[in-house]
Parts: C-alpha cells; structure tokens; sequence
C-alpha cells in the first residue's frame, strides 16, 4: 500500500515537473511572438484572416495578431495614420484616399476581392434610371465603394446631380439603414454575407458592381511607408500566412472545414453560409487566387477616381509597392 502510495506520488511529481517544463516553453514562445494591430471590415471578405487565425498560421510565422473591427473608413484611415494599427485589410480606395488628402505615405501591399459588391435597391427601384431623386447609402461619400456606385449610375445615365448621398459608415450599418427606413435609403452596394441578407430582408439587387464598372481592385492590405521599410521581414512573414490562408480557403476539399470556420466567425444560417462561401470561391468576383493584386482592377480604380475628381489619374507607381508579396510568394 505504501509503496503504491510512493509510485502514485512519484508519478503526479514527475508529471508535474513536465507540465510545468512544457508550460514554460509555451510562455517563451508567446513572449517571443512579434505582436501586430491590425483592422478590418465585418464581412466574408475576412476569410484568409480566419483561417489563418483558426489553422495557426499566423503563429507559425511567430506573429500574434489582435484585430479590430472598424466602424468606417474614417476610422479605419485615421487610426492608420495614429499608430492605432499597423495594417489595414479594406477597399485599397482607401489607401489612395490618405495619400490624397493627408499626404502620409500610405502603401498597398496586396490584394485581395474584386469587392464583391451588388447595387441593392428598395423594391420599388426596377433601373439604375429609377434613382434619380433617390439617395444613395455610403460608408464615405468620396472613396472606394461610395466612388464605385457613382461610376454604375453614371454609365447607366444618372448624373451625380440627380441623387444624393447618405452617409451611414459600414456595410452592417448600410443594410440595417435600408431595413428600417426603406423611404430615405435609395440603394447601397453591399456585398456578403450583407448581400444575401439583403435579399433574405426583400431588397433587390440590380446586379454585380463589376458587370457595371469593370475589373476593380477591392479590398487588399496596406500601411505607412515608414513602418513597412522597418518591418520588411514582418511583412513578408504575414503576406506568408494570408496567402497560406488563401489557398486553404479555395481548396475545395476544405469546403466542409470552412464553412465551419465561416460559420463560427460570422454567425449567420446554413444557407446564408453555403451562398457567402460559393461567392467567395467564384473565379473574378470573389477571393482572389494568392491575394494577387489586380493592376487592371487598380487601373481602373484610379480611373473612377480621377473621373469624381475630375482631374487625371494618379501614378499608381508610388501606392504600390508588390516587392514584399513578391519575396514572399518566391519563398513558398
């Protein structure tokens, strides 16, 4: 009995040595992990993030990542400007925007999504034509999506003269406001798992902003100049990870693990899910192959862009910059 006593002893002791040992090793591990703010967007566009999170790939790269969920594009450019974050996943417009009107050195790193925007309207609205007098619903009333949706209505005929823009802040915000004020809430781009709960809540979509307004650069990553030449190896080690990411989501003998993923971060029914995914995986529309930056997409971005301002396109030599996605790809 003693001597079972003195085994059983022994072997919670040694036990607990190892414990201890094992947990010391995982608590160097954490305190050696590089730690990075990032911001987001709510939205299915986040997939990569996901995955990345849920697969650990971002710990293998030895970052540990604390995301923020940004109420606007003001927030999310202002907070980039501070310190707040150190890098932005958002429409790229974005990026262009804190060049333009604050002049601190904001790059694009990578791409992303073609945006995967529809123009929804209220029932009522049958034609891009029918919106005149109507209001248009924007995060920000001069870039990006805001820009997108002015660029449909134009091409269709509609002048900027003959609607008008309600800012509201984010997709989320954008929907909740076409929801319950359905007489000052025109249309909206909106794209998943938005889209489909637009659809669900019997608004309707007059088709995709692409089919519209051509090939778009949508969301992609970007930060300050100065903080990306001190952090280049960084930079790679996260591009490494969203990429991995990327190509776990679009494999499809993953399907049934990411809509499990899906699921958990966006918390929406089966069938909202099976639709957000398949949108994700369209070839051109969602998720693009390696989160490869669309110089078409960009092109034309700046085009838009000029055509709001009126003036010529801007150089995109000095927003871009690929070398850090291009180090990393080569390395994978």
């Amino acid at each position: 009995m003693q001597l079972a006593l003195f085994a059983r002893g022994f072997i919670g002791g040694i036990s607990l040595v190892i414990s201890l040992f094992f947990g010391q090793i995982v608590h160097a591990q954490n305190q050696s992990l590089e730690a990075l703010k990032i911001t987001v967007f709510p939205g299915a566009q986040n997939l990569a993030l996901w995955v990345a999170q849920e697969k650990g790939f971002f710990l293998e790269q030895g970052l540990d990542i604390n995301v923020t969920l940004t109420m606007n594009s003001d927030d999310l450019r202002n907070g980039l400007i501070s310190g707040k974050f150190q890098i932005a996943h958002s429409a790229v417009d974005n990026s262009v925007a804190i060049v333009v009107q604050t002049g601190s050195p904001s790059v694009i790193l990578m791409g992303g999504d073609s945006s995967m925007n529809e123009l929804f309207v209220q029932p009522n609205i049958k034609t891009m034509q029918d919106m005149r007098g109507k209001k248009l619903l924007v995060d920000a009333p001069n870039t990006a999506y805001a820009l997108q949706a002015i660029r449909a209505l134009s091409l269709a005929g509609v002048k900027e003269s003959e609607f008008s823009l309600k800012i509201v802040g984010r997709t989320g915000l954008r929907l909740e406001e076409m929801v319950k004020n359905p007489d000052d809430s025109g249309a909206s781009t909106l794209n998943p798992p938005f889209s489909f709960e637009a659809k669900k809540a019997g608004l309707r979509s007059l088709g995709r902003m692409v089919d519209f307004v051509g090939p778009y650069q949508g969301q992609g990553m970007f930060a300050l100049r100065p903080w990306i030449d001190s952090h280049g190896q960084t930079v790679e080690k996260y591009i490494t990870a969203w990429v991995k990411a990327v190509r776990f989501g679009l494999d499809p003998k993953n399907k049934n693990e990411v809509i499990n993923i899906l699921q958990k971060n966006m918390k929406q029914p089966p069938d909202i899910i099976e639709a957000s995914y398949q949108t994700l995986v369209t070839t051109g529309f969602g998720l693009d192959k390696d989160a490869k930056f669309s110089e078409a997409g960009f092109k034309n971005l700046l085009e838009i862009r000029a055509a709001f301002e009126k003036a010529k396109p801007l150089d995109p030599t000095p927003l871009v910059d690929l070398k850090h996605y291009q180090n990393a790809l080569s390395k994978m």
